[in-house]
């Protein structure tokens, strides 16, 4: 099940933070961590989106859950694959929310999706990455089909920026409230992942 919101919506984010718990309600009896992998590069405007997220909920204070993938620290083509490989090392049982970028039709630019399931980093640019995710989301930048590396760099700024701020917000909200709902167990030290 797929849920999608406008970010223009006057509450998008409520409909991104609930709809993260109902994809994740399930699971987290058995998680050890939540990790929130924010895919992306600065580089690119349009494939901003993740480490713009990443960064925004970092600075926004102490959060219940990990974050992985930042402006400082992005997670992208070149290192996904070392990234999967330290998270699975590190963590029995993690439950993974992949946060990409997108390409779409017009009508859908401003759109935000959640789902279960993985996420296919750079499938809207013909890179073979590693899927990743048991919970997705993205976020549709720009319109697809054509030139897609020229779209991604010709993307607005501002687009971005405000669909991050709207992303963070839901995220914040919806992983929050799954990571409270988890049976407490003793935590232990968080280790730096990126």
């Amino acid at each position: 099940m797929e849920w999608r919101v406008h970010m223009d919506s006057p509450n998008a984010a409520a409909v991104i933070g609930e709809a993260l718990c109902r994809c994740g309600n399930s699971c987290m009896a058995d998680v050890d961590e939540v990790i929130l992998l924010c895919v992306g590069t600065d580089r690119s405007i349009g494939d901003a989106l993740g480490p713009l997220i990443g960064s925004q909920l970092s600075e926004s204070g102490p959060h219940p859950f990990e974050i992985v993938g930042t402006l400082d620290r992005p997670v992208h083509a070149a290192n996904l694959s070392e990234t999967v490989r330290r998270i699975e090392a590190t963590y029995r049982q993690p439950l993974v929310v992949a946060v990409d970028a997108c390409l779409g039709r017009a009508e859908s630019i401003g759109v935000l999706t959640v789902g279960r399931g993985s996420l296919s980093p750079g499938a809207g640019v013909n890179k073979n990455l590693p899927k990743v995710g048991q919970i997705y989301m993205t976020g549709v930048v720009n319109v697809g089909g054509f030139m897609e590396y020229f779209v991604l760099q010709n993307t607005r700024l501002n687009l971005v920026m405000r669909m991050a701020k709207i992303a963070a917000a839901g995220i914040a909200q919806g992983l929050s409230t799954l990571c409270g709902s988890r049976p407490s167990r003793p935590r232990r030290a968080r280790p730096v992942l990126a």
